[in-house]
């Protein structure tokens, strides 16, 4: 049986006397530069010391384990053909679209060949992918979907909820809308492409969130007026003083998104009567969504916001003009 090194026997974490990267993921080839072989390292990952993160790349046990940690360590073994595209994609360039599962496990990297097979590694979601050298950009160590090639792809694939909030994080980003629009013809006949028809158009830099984007889209279900987001209402020095997600100025008709891991008992009481002042002071008509009304199996959102619009423009004031 091989013998242990002195920095790796009887040891519970691997220290700074380890010839291997300890901070970082590293490649088994680098690793057998630095002296330790496929046996050792074999035996590194049965004794707990040493863990792997995709086939062929490696990491320190002690080292947490993230996204950013995964896609330096596929920095480490994407051969050139290779794309990051979709949710990586909109990670790396600044976009949350990763699932919401992603809060609880860890999402798969979204790698497409240009040619050839595809990487078939655990933790990669694969395949191959017809892609111009203008849909491509180097970020770091990797070959990516350029923003706007990744706004109309998830545009098209992800479910519609979802796929408004990338097409909004982009905008958000500073992604041209004129751009976006403009691009939208070249995916006829591609899948998805008539649901990207559909969102293009209703993307909106001013949704700060996903659940935002979600729930304006509930709005347009809804088949409302053009709804506008951060609206802000002034206090009575004619000085902005409450912002509303959504809303129908017109109608003074607001929706607000509340998250529930945002929302303790001193940050409800803030909205209790931030909500109270724009309905008793201001006359608009608020109301507000959570997860499970926007995300949830009914999604009852589109219905109760037609109700909540339909009373307050019930409740607007009729004006008479008496000059006639």
């Amino acid at each position: 049986m091989q013998v242990m090194p002195p920095w790796c026997r009887d040891v519970v974490a691997l220290g700074s006397d380890a010839p291997i990267p300890c901070d970082r993921p590293f490649s088994a080839a680098e690793a057998s530069r630095l002296g330790v072989d496929e046996s050792l390292r074999r035996r590194l990952v049965e004794r707990g010391l040493l863990r792997p993160v995709l086939r062929g790349v490696f990491v320190v046990a002690g080292v947490p384990d993230s996204l950013r940690l995964r896609v330096a360590a596929l920095e480490l073994i994407v051969p050139e053909h290779v794309v990051v595209v979709d949710r990586t994609a909109a990670w790396l360039h600044g976009v949350d679209a990763l699932p919401r599962s992603a809060i609880h496990r860890m999402p798969s990297l979204d790698v497409f060949s240009t040619r050839g097979s595809r990487m078939r590694r655990p933790g990669l979601a694969s395949g191959i992918r017809d892609l111009t050298m203008h849909d491509t950009q180097n970020l770091g160590g990797l070959t990516v979907t350029t923003p706007l090639r990744t706004a109309c792809d998830l545009g098209r694939l992800l479910w519609r909820f979802d796929a408004l909030s990338a097409i909004d994080g982009f905008l958000r980003l500073g992604l041209d809308h004129g751009l976006l629009l403009s691009e939208v013809g070249r995916f006829a006949g591609h899948r998805g492409v008539r649901q990207l028809r559909t969102l293009a158009p209703i993307g909106d830099p001013g949704a700060e969130s996903p659940p935002e984007s979600a729930l304006r889209l509930h709005w347009y279900d809804a088949d409302l007026p053009p709804p506008e987001t951060q609206i802000w209402v002034d206090d009575d020095d004619g000085l902005p003083k409450f912002r509303i997600d959504v809303g129908d100025r017109s109608a003074r008709y607001g929706a607000e998104y509340f998250g529930e891991e945002f929302h303790d008992e001193e940050k409800q009481d803030d909205d209790e009567a931030r909500l109270t002042w724009l309905e008793e002071r201001r006359n608009w008509h608020m109301d507000v969504f959570t997860k499970d009304d926007v995300y949830g199996r009914e999604l009852e959102a589109s219905g109760r916001l037609r109700r909540g619009h339909l009373a307050a423009v019930a409740s607007r004031p009729v004006v008479i003009d008496l000059s006639r």
